[in-house]
């Protein structure tokens, strides 16, 4: 370990210039997403699961990260992510508060409230209101300001590679908070 630990908006700083230049237009966003995600990443460390949603637009991304967030290249823990759709497939379905809390109590039931809500999309998709329920819900939320999100806008042309820069960017802080390399408290 390290003598020195940055503090974890310092090292999102380093690692986004890093990328020479590739994650520029995240750099006058760093603490907003440095303030999101250390949130994040010490539910995480403290071992609860990740459910995942997206919006329908966003149904690539979700395959993507649940396909490769423990890939068995990986050199850190196995980590404890499941899609919402795994736990209830007609999710789609959902209409209204009174579903949602049927939603809720199954997935609370299931998970002794160890779990976080992880949302990616548009701010008015149904599929953010269990997420916005409930407080540790971690967002990449378009459109909106939101508690603990990250926003982009759903009209930027390179929305789907800011995604991926994001989640590359995501799943290195997840390495190096895992491995001690940065302070994710601070």
């Amino acid at each position: 370990m390290p003598e020195y630990m940055p503090d974890f908006a310092q090292w999102s700083l380093d690692t986004i210039r890093d990328e020479d230049g590739a994650l520029s237009w995240l750099e006058e966003q760093r603490f907003n997403w440095a303030t999101t995600t250390s949130s994040a990443l010490l539910h995480i460390l403290e071992g609860k699961t990740i459910i995942l949603i997206t919006d329908e637009k966003r149904k690539w991304f979700e395959k993507y990260i649940i396909s490769t967030i423990n890939n068995d290249k990986i050199e850190r823990p196995i980590l404890p992510i499941v899609s919402v759709y795994s736990l209830y497939p007609h999710y789609n379905n959902i209409n209204g508060g009174e579903m949602i809390d049927i939603l809720d109590n199954m997935i609370s039931l299931s998970y002794k409230d160890d779990y976080i809500f992880w949302y990616v999309g548009s701010g008015d998709d149904k599929r953010s209101d269990i997420a916005k329920r409930r407080d540790s819900s971690y967002f990449w939320i378009f459109d909106e300001d939101f508690h603990n999100s990250f926003k982009l806008n759903s009209y930027d042309s390179h929305l789907d590679i800011k995604l991926l820069q994001l989640y590359k960017l995501f799943n290195s802080s997840l390495n190096a908070a895992m491995f001690g390399e940065v302070d994710v408290n601070s």
